[in-house]
């Protein structure tokens, strides 16, 4: 085993990363970008170097100053994490060829599915489904104008060299395609570098579901089940549960064999994602292979018991896995919320602020991933997610209650949040009993907004109105109206209508602003 580990990210992952050294007894080296100069990652590891500006381009993407760190710091291995540079071929080189033990694929196998028009032609050879596609960036619009009069109309543009919906536009008519063909290029160039688009048959109504793979350097390869992660707005997933309420013991078997064999056409040793679509006739198509640990990971931890960022710092190592097949199968169930500093009655703004005050729920079977603290600064530099609220419990009718109770449970004061949206989400009909698909969010969000606001968040206001004059020390009346970064504010901002809502249209009031008025009303 490593005696210290330089983690090339921050937030919640890097301290999940920090937790999983410090058992294994390896030592860590945290990097920090000048917005992050006092986070709580930077505190909590054994070493913490600066690395640059506030800008991701200018700290957590420089590859230079990464392996810099490592060097300097005696580190001899470097765990990226997700997002940055965790996917970048090159960089993984770059580590490798310093020296230094890349905690993650071969570099090779990012490069063999880094690209997703490689990464279809890859797995088709090993006789893995696809959606019907393109297996080359599409020239010209008029190539664009073939493929979809040979797959059929609606289609789906994506980009190649990207993820998280960027880049993807849905191509209902030939009239809609030159400028939808146009925008996604443009959009792929901005976020990705490369304007490379391809195009696939839509699929109408599909789960996305994903399978955890993991392994070692000795010829092992196995399929950790699967994740449900279909809740989703504009291709960003909000809420991970696994197993899937859609996925038979059978299902789940063709679909973990069909994984493995996609990773060892790749080439791929560690921990990794293969996503797939699931359409209403139980088919399952290939998307992509995501080379890194997944945001998700936690729920497939909660229902195999294995500890995946423990076994990419093994493996790494060297080690064996031990694990058979046949004996991991899922046991309970598991949710996971993320916790986002979005303000989803405002269009889903961000919000930036300090926060606070922070309560982390407890209690059996509730986890909590968190990146932040009472006194944490939310900025615009990086992402919107504050950590990741999961749950176990032994069926799942039982693990939306103990979620529910876990979402009652936490407050974060001074910056908006997802949390209300879940617990409104938690609540809906559809999503109790599994009818959901990747497009029911988009459906629901409008109407979900529209709701009164839950009785959780009248519970947790409660709460939170009595930390908030505990922190203010008598300075103000609990009932005095805040803005959001916890300031006093000259009116009420939140329009409420004693309550009532308001259309979606209409300015919409704070989830924090209505929780303060409805404890009040208690």
């Amino acid at each position: 085993m490593f005696t210290k580990v330089l983690i090339a990210n921050r937030g919640e992952i890097a301290l999940r990363v920090i937790r999983a050294c410090r058992e294994l007894g390896v030592r860590t080296v945290a990097v920090y970008s000048d917005a992050d100069a006092t986070a709580p990652h930077a505190r909590a590891a054994d070493e913490a170097v600066p690395i640059g500006g506030s800008r991701a381009s200018d700290s957590y993407l420089r590859a230079d100053a990464l392996i810099a760190a490592a060097q300097r710091t005696g580190a001899e291995a470097v765990h990226p994490g997700y997002g940055f540079l965790s996917e970048r071929a090159t960089f993984a080189h770059a580590v490798r060829d310093a020296g230094l033990v890349w905690i993650g694929p071969p570099a090779e196998a990012i490069e063999a599915v880094g690209s997703k028009t490689a990464a279809r032609t890859l797995v088709v050879g090993a006789g893995v489904p696809v959606v019907p596609g393109t297996t080359e960036p599409l020239r010209d619009v008029a190539a664009a104008a073939a493929a979809a009069d040979r797959f059929g109309y609606p289609v789906l543009l994506k980009a190649a060299a990207g993820g998280g919906g960027k880049g993807m536009r849905v191509v209902s008519a030939p009239n809609e395609l030159a400028s939808a063909l146009d925008a996604a290029r443009r959009e792929a160039q901005n976020a990705f570098g490369d304007d490379a688009v391809y195009l696939e048959k839509f699929v109408v109504g599909p789960r996305h579901v994903e399978v955890q793979v993991l392994g070692d350097t000795h010829g092992t390869m196995l399929s950790l089940g699967e994740r449900e992660c279909s809740v989703q707005r504009r291709h960003q997933k909000m809420i991970e549960e696994a197993p899937s309420v859609a996925v038979s013991p059978d299902l789940r078997r063709r679909m973990g064999e069909t994984a493995v064999r996609a990773a060892r056409a790749a080439g791929y040793v560690n921990a990794g994602t293969c996503e797939f679509l699931l359409d209403r006739d139980g088919q399952f198509y290939f998307l992509e292979m995501n080379t890194r640990i997944q945001v998700e990971h936690p729920v497939t931890e909660l229902v195999t018991g294995i500890d995946l960022v423990e076994w990419q710092l093994r493996i790494a190592a060297g080690e064996r896995l031990p694990f058979v097949q046949e004996t991991i199968v899922p046991r309970g169930w598991a949710i996971e919320c993320r916790i986002t500093s979005e303000d989803p009655a405002s269009g889903f703004l961000p919000s930036t602020g300090r926060i606070t005050h922070l309560r982390v729920p407890a209690g059996a079977g509730v986890r909590w991933d968190g990146g932040i603290e009472t006194g944490t600064d939310v900025s615009l530099f990086y992402d919107p997610l504050l950590g990741k609220l999961i749950v176990w419990a032994a069926t799942r009718d039982a693990a939306i209650a103990r979620m529910q109770r876990a979402l009652i449970e936490l407050v974060v004061v001074g910056v908006e949040t997802s949390r209300e949206l879940h617990l409104r989400i938690l609540a809906d009909e559809e999503f109790r009993r599994g009818a959901i698909d990747i497009h029911w969010l988009e459906r629901r969000v409008a109407s979900l907004l529209d709701v009164p606001p839950s009785s959780g968040v009248v519970q947790a206001a409660a709460v939170a109105s009595a930390l908030l004059a505990r922190a203010d020390g008598g300075g103000r009346p609990i009932g005095t109206p805040t803005t959001e970064a916890g300031g006093a504010a000259g009116a009420d901002a939140s329009g409420d209508r004693d309550g009532m809502a308001l259309p979606v249209s209409a300015p919409r009031p704070s989830w924090a602003a209505v929780a303060r008025r409805e404890a009040l009303r208690e």
